[in-house]
């Protein structure tokens, strides 16, 4: 069963700007050349889930803004993105799009190794490497600098390196050490950034000298088992030391962040365990006698989802009593009501969450999911009421753009109900049908009104 508060979203769009683009790794560094490299595991069509929660999404938000003011760059202008996969990675991407993986924040033992991931991501952006790396690229694209490079990749994935030999062998030498110099020098420089935004919000580099330590400890494991870093890039020793020698001068080493920020780490990674790994393993993880929120909440979600209403009910209520003003507790208990089929209850509880932050739209847009299941038609304009506000927020949400859909078809408003369904295939990356729900649109929509102006701009873009 696909849990709503966590939303997983096949992205095959994304997909699919990622292979058009280059991807430089935080602490991994991978390029994607056309057809020629093997994707990561995380970015195969099959398999890349993002995951889409607010509570998550707005604690990375607190760790990345105030080190996006360290870099003089707007917070306005950068995507984070949390993909469903358990090895540790990070990589930016085209458009100043940060992806983080559940592997790298469950990973992380506290969030001085996520805010120093980050400010590494952040290092790249304000450096321009992937602007670089394009140029580097297209300078270097000669036979001998190609398969090399192919090589390179394929020996990092393939069991038995022999047939790799042929690809890589000749007078490849120089432009792959060319390459990866060029290649060190970019992440040497994103490091050197990482130590300065950290000084200057005053975050200990010790975290991200741990996660470091952590990754040098696979070097020598089977292939396999080693996390995208160790597969793909130079080793991580002289980065260790640049950072052992920072810590020694810098004034922030011995700095902690507040009690509250740590709290919601332990959050973040509790929720994450308890959505993403059996209920068994969670209330193994997060005993009885820990009586902490982080596993409270966790024992929650695992009782939730293990069919248990009737124990998880009693702690979540048990939290929302101790916090009344957390929105995300309330988000949780409408989630459990609603999936058991207590709409009305769900509905009144989704209600409370909005009011107690109004501006998620992804809890806008559980809150009309409500509505619209309820089946009752007066609710159908407060549904859309809540579709749209959700959408003037974030209009890549697939799930609001489908509900929106189903709302306006009850309504018989058939041309709004296929530009949404336009909009929903578009974002899952389903193209011919966006593209044929877009020309249904077209000719029900009246010409030259927003949303018809909207639907014709979507079938330019897919027609691109």
């Amino acid at each position: 069963m696909v849990h709503r508060s966590l939303v997983f979203i096949a992205m095959e769009r994304h997909l699919t700007m990622l292979r058009k683009t280059f991807i430089i790794s935080i602490l991994f560094f991978t390029i994607l050349i056309g057809v020629f490299v093997t994707l990561p595991s995380f970015l195969r069509a099959e398999s890349i889930r993002l995951i889409r929660d607010t509570e998550i999404e707005n604690i990375i938000k607190l760790y990345t803004k105030p080190v996006l003011l360290a870099a003089d760059l707007s917070d306005e202008s950068l995507k984070t993105y949390i993909v469903n996969d358990n090895k540790i990675n990070a990589f930016v991407a085209k458009g100043q799009k940060i992806f983080l993986t559940t592997g790298l924040l469950r990973q992380s033992k506290n969030a001085e190794q996520v805010i120093g991931v980050i400010a590494h991501e952040i290092g790249h952006i304000a450096g321009g490497h992937l602007i670089r790396m394009n140029n580097q690229m297209k300078k270097a694209r000669s036979t001998a600098f190609i398969s090399q490079i192919m090589g390179l990749a394929l020996s990092a994935l393939a069991k038995d390196p022999t047939p790799v030999v042929a690809i890589t062998s000749g007078g490849k030498n120089l432009a792959s050490r060319s390459f990866l110099n060029f290649t060190r020098g970019q992440e040497q420089a994103a490091d050197q950034a990482a130590a300065k935004y950290l000084d200057i919000i005053g975050v200990s580099g010790k975290g991200l000298l741990e996660l470091l330590n952590v990754l040098a400890g696979q070097e020598f494991l089977q292939t396999s088992n080693q996390d995208p870093y160790v597969r793909s890039h130079p080793s991580i020793q002289s980065r260790i030391r640049f950072m052992e020698n920072h810590i020694r001068s810098s004034s922030s080493s011995d700095k902690k962040l507040p009690i509250n920020i740590a709290k919601k780490q332990l959050r973040l990674v509790a929720k994450l365990d308890a959505f993403i790994e059996e209920p068994g393993f969670t209330l193994a993880k997060y005993s009885d006698n820990d009586k902490s929120t982080a596993a409270l909440y966790a024992r929650a979600i695992a009782m939730f989802r293990n069919a248990n209403l009737n124990s998880a009910l009693p702690i979540i209520n048990t939290l929302i009593a101790a916090h009344p003003t957390d929105p995300y507790f309330v988000e949780l208990k409408g989630q459990m009501l609603f999936e058991n089929g207590r709409l009305d209850d769900a509905l009144l509880v989704y209600q409370k969450a909005v009011r107690l932050l109004p501006n998620a739209p992804l809890i806008r847009t559980s809150l009309a999911h409500v509505m619209i299941e309820t089946g009752r038609s007066e609710l159908l304009d407060h549904a859309l009421f809540q579709i749209k506000h959700a959408l003037t927020i974030d209009q890549e949400l697939a799930l609001t753009w489908r509900l929106a859909a189903a709302a306006y078809g009850r309504k018989k408003e058939f041309g709004l109900s296929s530009w949404s369904l336009a909009e929903y295939n578009f974002l899952i990356g389903h193209k011919k049908l966006a593209l044929a729900q877009a020309k249904r649109a077209l000719k029900l929509l009246k010409r030259g009104s927003p949303a018809w102006l909207r639907t014709e701009d979507l079938k330019n873009k897919i027609n691109g």
